[in-house]
């Protein structure tokens, strides 16, 4: 078993080219994006992104083997705070909307993430649990931009927020997000959005029953209306809640995907939906997608060689014990107990096969692949030889 892992760990994986022509073709992860009048930040391949408000090709904002996320533009529109971990730490930066050298301006041992800004565009809003004495919980702290120490938001527990356009109150979250990839959680821990007077921290609730509300945004043009993003008519999507009528209306109609992310800017919204920026026109109801396109030197997208002795999932031993089948990185791996080459019988990057198992007679390898979008029954010889054998299981029951 010491030799199989060795022979396992030791094994380089090529990863399939692409092209930039090519990657154009396919749907882009597009992440957190946020919105000033005339641009679009985004975050893409760990990296921040700028591309015009009507769409078109994307320049790189930052660079760094870390990752950086969550950008979200200042109330003027100059300048791009968001969360990185440029030394190593998830800390605060900003940087100019333009480009230019992002400076760091939190530094507790903790991690630390972007919130929001304050309407003045003085200080930003960000998240910790520094004040917390278990750690277990969070706050919301404001910094001024010039790195003075920060300052704690008079709410005993924060995990989002966003200022009113007078700062007089703020929209908040007051529990960690749960089960982010359970859809439709309706437990305790389902979260809500509260709106604090700071004035005295007497908090009013968006109405809900039990639904997930989340991601809360104010308008400069509608001050008197907090968005949200929120599970409780079915797939997540864009509600408005009036501060005047106590009203919540949906404000957008998803019949798709969630929404997974959105952030406010001048008369529009900008949101993540399956990987696209879209834009929510606030003044006439609609949406429309931005089209973005991405040229990079990528290092994750070329050709390259991967161990991967330390990412074996599940596997399955030959009858005869003389080989065994892993899977490790999406892919289906035969090595020898003993002498011999290991083999990849799968060699698709661009799918994910899983489970493998061997045949009583040790001729035939099954596993399951999504490579035509859903999982499907795989067969294919052990020798690596010869066309696959597809058994189409059905369409996935829908919830």
């Amino acid at each position: 078993m010491k030799r199989t892992t060795l022979i396992i760990a030791l094994l380089l994986l090529a990863a399939a080219s692409t092209t930039s022509t090519a990657a154009q073709e396919k749907p882009l992860l597009l992440r957190t994006p946020t919105i000033n009048r005339t641009h679009v930040v985004f975050s893409y391949a760990g990296d921040l992104w700028s591309v015009p408000r009507e769409g078109g090709e994307a320049t790189r904002l930052t660079a760094d083997v870390g990752r950086e996320f969550n950008p979200v533009f200042s109330p003027d529109g100059r300048w791009v705070a968001f969360t990185g971990e440029y030394d190593g730490n998830v800390d605060v930066y900003v940087v100019e909307a333009s480009g230019g050298e992002p400076r760091r301006l939190t530094f507790h041992p903790g991690g630390d993430s972007l919130a929001g800004w304050t309407p003045d565009g003085k200080s930003v809003l960000f998240v910790s649990a520094r004040s917390a004495e278990t750690g277990r919980t969070a706050q919301l702290f404001t910094i001024p931009v010039d790195g003075v120490a920060p300052t704690l938001v008079p709410l005993p527990m924060a995990y989002e927020g966003a200022y009113s356009p007078d700062g007089a109150r703020m929209a908040y979250v007051p529990l960690p997000r749960a089960f982010q990839s359970w859809k439709r959680y309706r437990g305790g821990r389902a979260t809500p959005v509260y709106i604090a007077d700071l004035s005295d921290s007497s908090v009013e609730r968006v109405p809900r029953t039990d639904s997930n509300d989340f991601n809360p945004m104010w308008l400069a043009s509608e001050p008197k209306k907090v968005y949200f993003l929120s599970d409780r008519n079915g797939p997540i999507t864009l509600f408005s809640y009036d501060t005047v009528t106590k009203k919540v209306a949906r404000a957008l109609p998803n019949t798709g995907l969630d929404i997974k992310a959105a952030s406010a800017g001048p008369d529009a919204i900008v949101y993540e939906q399956f990987g696209s920026i879209n834009l929510f026109d606030t003044r006439t109801g609609k949406a429309n997608k931005v089209e973005v396109t991405v040229n990079a030197d990528i290092a994750s997208v070329r050709p390259r060689l991967q161990k991967v002795g330390d990412r074996i999932l599940t596997g399955s031993i030959s009858p005869t014990g003389a080989r065994a089948v892993f899977e490790a990185r999406g892919e289906i791996l035969s090595v020898p107990a003993e002498k011999g080459d290991a083999r990849n019988l799968t060699n698709t990057s661009n799918a994910a096969e899983r489970d493998p198992a061997w045949s009583p007679d040790g001729r035939w390898v099954a596993y399951f692949s999504d490579e035509a979008g859903e999982y499907a029954l795989h067969l294919r010889a052990q020798t690596g030889m010869g066309e696959v054998r597809k058994i189409n299981l059905g369409q996935p029951p829908s919830f």
